[in-house]
């Protein structure tokens, strides 16, 4: 069985919900690995998301285990299966590996709502604006390795658009229309690109003007995933880069919450479009 180096927070996801399966039947490591005819090491490797899984052996665990969520056991064995060679994958020897758990996480997505207060959603942005995030981010990151980071965010587009775009649905702070990354032309193109993507299949742009009522303890910047079945439902705060993804229930619970409590805050879609209009036409 051989062993990665350096798993997905995918293929890490899937280790930490057997594992979470194991603990739930009241089976210990060794007790679970018997079942596979495997190792405490190895089984430990597969929870561990640095080994791979068999279909057969995902189904073997979850029938042991006494799994009746026939949705989830289906979701699993698709995620051990998974042999999608994603453009991400071009990027591997060049960026981080968040950048690409981030691309491949909105790749699975079913569904994407995105909480932004400082800056336009990485999804929107042209690149110019993000060229001038990442170089304040890190000035001192050589054009080598600025240019593929922007190339990297427009790619990530791809998950909203074509044709069978992830619903997506942002949520965008005021500050973040009227901060200046770069300069008026970067910020008015900005604005326009922004106008023209919210109107993509299944995109949803609100805006939480900056004398809303409603808006306090809820100003953190979040994203949330809708996995294929809710249990696999993930959660980044403060993305979109080098954050630890949410996969527990009650940090789930919360972010929910949260975005509920934001989208309360926000304008409606058509007062939005005309809020951002108004911004744009300031500049």
């Amino acid at each position: 069985m051989a062993t990665r180096r350096n798993p997905s927070a995918r293929q890490v996801r899937l280790g930490v919900e057997l594992r979470r399966m194991r603990d739930a039947a009241g089976l210990k490591a060794t007790e679970a690995a018997a079942l596979l005819g495997a190792s405490s090491v190895q089984m430990s490797q597969i929870e561990a998301g640095v080994a791979g899984v068999s279909e057969e052996r995902v189904r073997r665990l979850a029938a042991n285990y006494g799994c009746a969520d026939s949705g989830l056991v289906e979701a699993l064995v698709a995620m051990a299966t998974d042999r999608t060679q994603g453009w991400w994958e071009e990027y591997q020897s060049v960026l981080p590996r968040a950048f690409g758990d981030l691309a491949e996480l909105e790749h699975h997505a079913t569904f994407l709502r995105e909480v932004v207060i400082t800056h336009v959603p990485g999804l929107f942005q042209t690149p110019d604006y993000a060229r001038a995030v990442f170089a304040y981010m890190n000035p001192e990151l050589p054009v080598s390795a600025l240019e593929p980071r922007v190339e990297h965010r427009m790619r990530r587009r791809a998950a909203i658009e074509g044709a069978a775009p992830t619903p997506y649905g942002a949520v965008v702070h005021e500050f973040a229309l009227r901060v200046r990354v770069a300069d008026r032309r970067v910020a008015r193109a900005q604005l326009l690109q922004l106008l023209d993507l919210s109107e993509l299949p299944g995109v949803s742009v609100r805006v939480i003007p900056v004398d809303q009522d409603g808006f306090a303890g809820a100003g953190a910047s979040m994203m949330y995933c809708g996995g294929p079945v809710p249990r696999l439902d993930t959660g980044i705060r403060d993305a979109p880069v080098n954050k630890r993804q949410i996969d527990a229930d009650v940090q789930l619970r919360r972010l929910r919450t949260l975005l509920r409590m934001v989208e309360t805050a926000s304008l409606a879609p058509v007062p939005s479009r005309e809020f951002i209009h108004r911004v744009a036409k300031e500049l």
